[in-house]
């Protein structure tokens, strides 16, 4: 049989189809729009996403060999974006994005209202904008038109797998977490917090566990896609917890580096910690796709994104030289053999955990008349990596250790800053065999799901490692002491940025 693992991002679908052995037999993309605009707004036209993902699993079975093998279906989705729908699933506005800020008036009024540390510690989020919670209860104050309509609010889960043809709308736990209005321990929508907002429970998708059967494929779909055999539909999840599926991230002690744009290193733990770290670090807790689990995350704004900004701007000879092939590996090619004399603070959007700090700055440090531009290449990854090591020392003190990092994404592909990471953290890094984690963590939920594997089971014969990089223990002694020096840096330059973005804010 053949489970199809389909992961629908912010800006991209993508799909790969599996067997029980973990052999990958097809897979597909497509690029998607952001709308974006003035005072926060991120916005999507949800129509149009289901559009690119009819065409990627189309694209994705006509890959397949033998059709009737084609058994489940399981979906990975982009976090916290909320699309109001009427009882024909049609959206009745664009989804309102994660990334979507206009709802911190929404955000503050649930803070007072039951206190930021009594809302973590029953649903394992801190209130912010960027929760489902305050962009519903922004719908209902703000757009009481679309509210007055509306017959569900769904994320990208449930409104996928219910146009898929699920028997009743139905949401993941990893999904529901996320949205502040899930109880962590009773697993159930939370009354309270509804009641407080004047939504009706009635208005949310039933939630179940990743990896549940929930229902079959649509007649029309199958008769449009040239399939016979029944196929189950199957509970996914968030896509950082579908990532660390696909990334073997089943148990404690391992975490996934999830790096493209940004840098999100995902952990999972059994027991939640009772210490204020994870609250004060601004980590979430939620449920994990693996049964009996949470997970959390650190997050970077800036990993990828900073690399390409500093090739945009100052790179114009490597870009020539690269003449259309990969210009990041002529970049890293000339850079320094040891640890960067430049440090760079990567704030460039504000700071990631575990500070989210939205008023700190990027800065550039430890320049000289002799500093070349190669210099601050390695800088920059030098710097990343520093980063990288604050967050997971802060995890360990809320006892979520990792001693390995599995690496997925766009930065999994340089040897260098995969060394530079192992180097820095004291962790062995290893690359994956299939780089697309999230949408193998889906593939492999299909399967469980639709009753062919065990989730240990599937990991074990789908999951495998590609290449594994070692500290270096004369380069790592080299970072230790550059590192005492990074981890200063924020606190010396944060009066200061706090004074810039006061300035900017007056004008």
């Amino acid at each position: 049989m053949i489970s199809i693992g389909i992961d629908v991002g912010t800006t991209a679908v993508k799909a790969i189809a599996m067997d029980p052995d973990g052999a990958v037999s097809g897979g597909a993309f497509r690029e998607y729009d952001v709308i974006s605009g003035e005072r926060g707004l991120a916005e999507q036209d949800s129509a149009a996403v289901w559009r690119h993902t009819k065409d990627v699993i189309g694209s994705v079975i006509a890959q397949c060999e033998d059709r009737r093998l084609i058994r489940a279906f399981s979906i990975s989705v982009q976090g916290d974006a909320v699309i109001p729908v009427d009882r024909n699933l049609k959206p009745l506005h664009n989804a309102v994005l994660g990334m979507d800020y206009r709802s911190k008036k929404q955000s503050a009024f649930l803070a007072e209202k039951f206190g930021e540390k009594y809302l973590y510690q029953k649903t394992g989020m801190r209130p912010h904008p960027m929760n489902s919670a305050a962009k519903i209860l922004w719908f209902i104050e703000e757009r009481p038109h679309v509210a007055r309509k509306t017959w569900k609010y769904m994320t990208y889960a449930d409104y996928m797998i219910s146009l898929l043809g699920a028997e009743e709308p139905v949401i993941d736990y990893t999904m529901a977490s996320r949205t502040m209005l899930f109880s962590l321990e009773e697993e159930a929508w939370m009354g309270e917090i509804l009641d407080a907002m004047g939504l009706d429970a009635a208005k949310l998708s039933r939630p179940a566990a990743s990896g549940t059967a929930a229902g079959v494929l649509g007649g029309a779909l199958m008769d449009e896609w040239g399939l016979t055999s029944p196929v189950t539909l199957v509970t996914g999840g968030h896509d950082q917890t579908c990532a660390a599926v696909g990334a073997g991230v089943i148990r404690e002690h391992i975490a996934v580096d999830s790096c493209g744009t940004a840098e999100v290193i995902g952990a999972a733990f059994k027991r939640r910690p009772l210490k204020n770290v994870m609250f004060e670090s601004f980590y979430p807790c939620y449920c994990h796709a693996v049964k009996g689990m949470h997970f959390t995350f650190s997050l970077n704004h800036t990993a990828g994104m900073l690399l390409k900004w500093y090739r945009d701007n100052f790179c114009a000879e490597e870009v020539r030289e690269a003449a259309g092939g990969n210009v990041y590996a002529v970049m890293e090619k000339k850079c320094s053999a040891g640890p960067s004399s430049v440090f760079v603070l990567p704030h460039f959007n504000g700071s990631g955990t575990p500070w989210c700090d939205l008023g700190s700055r990027g800065a550039f440090l430890g320049l000289t008349m002799s500093t070349g531009r190669h210099d601050i290449t390695r800088g920059i990854m030098d710097s990343l990596a520093y980063e990288l090591k604050i967050n997971l020392g802060k995890l360990c003190e809320a006892g979520i250790a990792a001693n390995e990092l599995r690496a997925a994404g766009g930065g999994a592909n340089s040897p260098l800053w995969l060394q530079i990471k192992a180097d820095v953290t004291g962790c062995a890094v290893s690359t994956l065999r299939v780089r697309e984690a999230a949408s193998l963590g889906a593939a492999i939920l299909g399967l469980l799901g639709a009753g062919f594997s065990t989730l240990e089971e599937a990991v074990k014969k789908a999951v495998h490692i590609d290449r594994t990089f070692t500290p270096n223990p004369g380069m790592a002694a080299r970072y230790g002491e550059k590192f005492s020096i990074y981890q200063k840096i924020y606190g010396a330059l944060r009066e200061i940025n706090s004074l810039m973005f006061a300035e900017k804010k007056n004008f």
